[in-house]
């Protein structure tokens, strides 16, 4: 099944590029989030092909309605899925965008595989496997998260979406850990770069969906990190009516008890 889940990323990122070089449309959607050819052909190919493999697992897209809470909360495994996470990076061209699925057991993405169309790279995570794997070309390379040192800490922040919020609790990291270095980066690449180890810790700060994260959120599990509530507690899918996230914190190093090290979060 993975090598066919791999084949449906990488073709639905071939639809995304065949768009991504045209003169296209951006429509708005009710939540005022852009919408555009790519990501509803990519939506196509990544359905028809998740049903190809198993039509009786259902699935959750972004680009699909989604059936009501009272039908899915029945529901132990199945697919979620982003055809194209980081639209707005998409729509500003900076190449910041991805393909994502995961597949969802009991309330925790146990795999997953994020596409970077432009980059020609894929992301896999197998969690009950604890394996993560990147594929560069022909060659797929084995990815671990790194442990946090003690010469400062490496934070990724979303290149599209900040907030004075954000600001403040990131000068709030200095007294802790002396330097605090930033890597600004669109969608779920931010989770990926702390599974390959080139970064430690993504502070999520403001709404984000759960088919923005759950893929690599996967792969971030397989590797060795993890993303937890503000509270330290385990982030779950599908356990309310709605999809949005709540805040959280994601971390390579999950050897580390970081609700000791990071300090309080403020509402304001």
């Amino acid at each position: 099944m993975l090598e066919e889940l791999i084949d449906i990323v990488v073709r639905a990122g071939s639809e995304i590029l065949d768009v991504y070089g045209t003169a296209f449309d951006v429509e708005s959607k009710s939540d005022d989030s852009p919408l555009t050819e790519a990501d509803l052909r990519a939506n196509r190919v990544i359905v028809d092909g998740l049903s190809a493999i198993d039509p009786a697992i259902p699935v959750i897209s972004e680009e699909s309605d989604a059936p009501s809470y009272s039908v899915r909360r029945t529901w132990r495994r199945y697919w979620l899925v982003d055809p194209l996470d980081g639209t707005r990076e998409f729509v500003n061209r900076n190449g910041e965008f991805t393909v994502n699925i995961a597949l969802i057991e009991d309330g925790e993405p146990v795999l997953g595989i994020v596409g970077a169309p432009v980059q020609g790279d894929v992301y896999i995570g197998d969690v009950n496997k604890q394996e993560a794997f990147r594929i560069v070309g022909s060659s797929r390379q084995s990815i671990t998260t790194r442990e946090l040192g003690d010469d400062g800490i490496t934070v990724v922040t979303s290149r599209s979406h900040g907030s004075e919020r954000l600001e403040r609790y990131l000068e709030s990291l200095i007294p802790i850990f002396g330097r605090v270095d930033r890597i600004a980066m669109g969608s779920s690449l931010k989770l990926c770069l702390l599974a390959e180890g080139r970064a430690d810790f993504y502070p999520r700060l403001g709404p984000t969906s759960e088919w923005d994260i759950g893929a690599a959120q996967a792969v971030l599990r397989a590797a060795g990190g993890s993303v937890t509530q503000m509270d330290g507690s385990v982030l779950r899918y599908n356990t309310k009516a709605s999809l949005l996230n709540p805040e959280f914190f994601a971390v390579g190093d999950a050897s580390l008890n970081w609700n000791e090290r990071l300090p309080p979060m403020t509402d304001n």
